[in-house]
Formats: C-alpha cells, structure tokens, sequence
C-alpha cells in the first residue's frame, strides 16, 4: 500500500514537529530558502532536482529522494568526458 501523501499545510506542521525551520531544510538541501517556500505554498511543481528531492523528504510527493546535490551534466560534459577516454 502507498503512503499518503501530506498537504502543505501538514508538511508545515511536521517541520514544526521536528523543530525543522524553512531555512534550515534550505540549507540542508543546498538551495535558497525562497525555493522552500515556494514549494511549501504549493507554487512549484517539483518535477526534479532540489525541488522535487525537498516534496518527497516532506512527504508532498511519492518518489524516492536522491543525494541532495547533484553537479549539473550537460551533453557537451557527457560528451566530452567519453571523447576523453577514447
């Protein structure tokens, strides 16, 4: 069985719970603490990266929660990278 999913105003609640501030989560993940609200206004669809990585740690969306940074790779980075070893 799935998990219910919490409503932003419940993920408020738990972060208040856990004595867990906007700003403490934003430094957590690595990200802006005008990012955390937005996600916690419901103003952001949280499809990937930080944002999506914050709405499953709250407990906003299903989904599996990767390492809280993540160096942006490019194609041209990819790319490069397997020319290097050729």
């Amino acid at each position: 069985m799935s998990k219910t999913l919490r409503t932003t105003a419940q993920a408020r609640q738990w972060m208040d719970e856990q004595g867990l501030s906007q700003a403490e989560l934003a430094r957590r993940f690595g990200v802006t603490s005008s990012l955390v609200d937005a996600i916690l206004r419901g103003g952001k669809p949280c499809k990937r990266g930080a944002s999506h990585n914050i709405a499953v740690f709250l407990g906003l969306k299903h989904g599996q929660a990767v390492a809280a940074r993540q160096p942006y790779r490019g194609r041209t980075t990819q790319a490069a990278s397997a020319g290097a070893g050729a």
